[in-house]
């Protein structure tokens, strides 16, 4: 096999889980820029080669033009937006491609390359390919045109917390539109992998690989996976294909020794990657096709009596809410930023971040696999409910989860919070069935993970009870959550937050209980406007005291974990562990002896 690269490799690249030589071709940087507000650019042949007059702006991708960082920072509504760059890059040798990606672009997006249509996407968090093989001059100078569409009023279209209002309100942000996530060119043979998932299964001691190709092979071809921990090779496996989709399982058999599974599995303390390299040979003569470098995290996930399971132990999940938002680039961010994001998290004392309401950078799903941190991903959500929010919600929920389902990081599923976009599931059946499908979807793409419907309120179909209870006062939550009944599904209140906690007819099957959002006091360590949604405090003793109360009930409880509201502040959002700019609001070991504080009671019994 060609000398394998490993996951150290990967720091820095767009798609670190599935890596291939030559280097890939960064596009950040400026780009021309134009706003379309009547609309006009298709009409009047913006997507051109020679059409250099609209676009009198330039920006920096791959920043949203409402930020700071773009160089535009209009933050108005502008629901069509175009993009206009010319790269220097030779036409693909014979048997090559070359491909253009887009990590993310919000929310609907169309590609000319030198006037032709390569490409079009609609869902704003996730990412897509153009193939520009058949559209490239052979002079080098290719022109590449993007006109990418976002709809501040349409309630229907996936959103998360970007506002519909002209300014941010109570709890929703200024907007993410058009390309936010990296743009790179890759030279590519013919033939070629465009996916590789992994879905490991200590238990049985193997792991479950999935490869997709571009098409279907024009002969039979032969994949070679081996499986390594630094020079120790775990497994080599070669199986036939030809087809364009392949599903086999590779056997570790140094799973099978129960006394060494430590120096083995990933986990937040121990993060260990398994590094991967899949090479695709032509299966006569074994001509090599392709060849990638990938890795995985040999893990299991569980639940069971209520509590969560992870490598077949009970781990306490210690979390906060991560909005994913910088004051200066909205929900973009540069390679640095994403990894310090994660550092700060394991500093401060975290185990986890719950990312809400958005489908996260594979760049920082890298560093939290790299560094040992664990996660939740959520659905961004539509706030209306109809056939179009069915629909779209489906569609790039599936891209999310197919794409992300490989990294070990990620340990829970939520394709809705807080009912929004089925706001009374409760009276309206359909609006159930959706939550439930969603629940049903996530389990069929990944059933080796937890999934929650609905997370916060109204639970139905779910794998964790996530409850969200604001009360500021630590007595209640040991009453509602401190007794032994808790891990039956026996919730001493009901109606913690705005609605009722579960469905009629939801039944509790050992799921853990976990308050996935509770604290959400205010502090500002300095002056400004904020949003007094949950408390205030006034100084930073009182935050100090406030937080050590309200973390010291939930770990003496009978809970799984927490999830703190929240992270970071965000805008007028002020209630974060940390500033905007990511700086602690109370000395950092102070902070982290807090959040790592260890059970010092027995919860009193039912």
């Amino acid at each position: 096999m060609p000398m394998p690269h490993t996951h150290l490799d990967a720091a820095g690249h767009p798609r670190p889980q599935l890596v291939r030589d030559p280097d890939w071709h960064d596009l950040s940087g400026p780009w021309q820029f134009a706003h379309d507000d009547a609309d006009r650019g298709r009409s009047e042949r913006w997507m051109a080669p020679g059409t250099t007059e609209p676009f009198t702006a330039t920006i920096t991708v791959p920043y949203p033009p409402e930020s700071e960082s773009s160089g535009i920072h209009d933050t108005g509504f502008h629901p069509v937006l175009w993009y206009r760059r010319t790269v220097e890059v030779a036409a693909p040798a014979p048997g090559r491609r070359l491909l253009l990606h887009f990590g993310a672009v919000d929310y609907r997006a169309e590609v000319w390359v030198n006037g032709h249509p390569v490409g079009r996407h609609e869902g704003g968090h996730t990412g897509f390919t153009c193939d520009l093989t058949d559209a490239v001059d052979q002079d080098g100078a290719q022109v590449v045109v993007v006109r990418a569409e976002d709809q501040p009023g349409d309630a229907a279209q996936p959103r998360g917390k970007q506002d519909w209002r002209p300014d941010p309100h109570v709890i929703w942000y200024h907007r993410t539109s058009g390309i936010w996530q990296p743009v790179w060119l890759e030279d590519v043979p013919d033939e070629h992998l465009t996916a590789v998932q992994w879905t490991p299964d200590v238990a049985h001691a193997r792991v479950r690989c999935q490869l997709r190709l571009n098409r279907l092979p024009s002969r039979p071809l032969r994949a070679t996976v081996r499986l390594a921990q630094g020079d120790r090779v775990l497994a080599e496996q070669r199986v036939l294909t030809d087809g364009q989709d392949t599903v086999f399982d590779v056997a570790v058999p140094a799973l099978r020794h129960g006394q060494e599974l430590d120096d083995l599995l990933w986990s937040p303390e121990r993060p260990h990657l398994t590094d991967a390299t899949v090479v695709l040979s032509d299966a006569t003569d074994d001509t090599p096709v392709d060849t990638v470098s990938s890795y995985l995290g040999l893990r299991d996930l569980g639940w069971d009596n209520g509590v969560f399971l992870l490598n077949h132990r009970p781990y306490f999940l210690r979390f906060a809410l991560q909005q994913g938002y910088w004051p200066a680039s909205h929900l973009s961010a540069s390679a640095d930023e994403l990894r310090r994001d994660v550092e700060l998290a394991k500093e401060i004392g975290l185990n986890g971040l719950r990312i809400h309401q958005k489908i996260e950078d594979p760049r920082f799903l890298y560093w939290a696999d790299r560094l040992g941190l664990l996660l939740w991903e959520e659905m961004p959500s539509a706030y209306v409910f109809g056939t179009p929010t069915v629909q779209r919600v489906i569609s790039e929920w599936t891209e999310a989860v197919t794409r992300d389902l490989s990294h070990p990081s990620i340990v829970g599923w939520v394709p809705i919070n807080e009912s929004w976009s089925v706001p009374n599931p409760a009276l309206v059946p359909e609006q159930r069935h959706f939550m439930d499908a969603l629940y049903h979807l996530t389990k069929a793409l990944d059933p080796s993970r937890p999934a929650v419907s609905n997370d916060g309120w109204e639970i139905s179909a779910a794998d964790i009870w996530g409850v969200h209870d604001y009360t500021q006062h630590a007595w209640e939550l040991r009453e509602r959550y401190g007794h032994a009944s808790l891990r039956r599904g026996e919730v001493v209140e009901q109606w913690p937050g705005a609605k009722r906690l579960t469905l009629a007819g939801t039944r509790h099957e050992g799921q853990p209980v976990v308050l996935s959002e509770f604290g959400g006091a205010t502090f500002e360590p300095a002056q400004g406007e904020a949003w007094f949604g949950y408390d205030t405090v006034a100084t930073e003793q009182e935050f100090a005291d406030r937080l050590t109360g309200l973390v010291a009930a939930a770990v003496d409880s009978h809970l799984a974990g927490f999830c703190y509201t929240q992270f970071t502040d965000t805008l007028q959002e002020t209630n974060g562990l940390l500033t905007p700019d990511r700086r602690p609001k109370i000395p950092l070991a102070d902070l982290r002896a807090i959040l790592t504080r260890t059970r010092r009671q027995s919860p009193p019994a039912a």
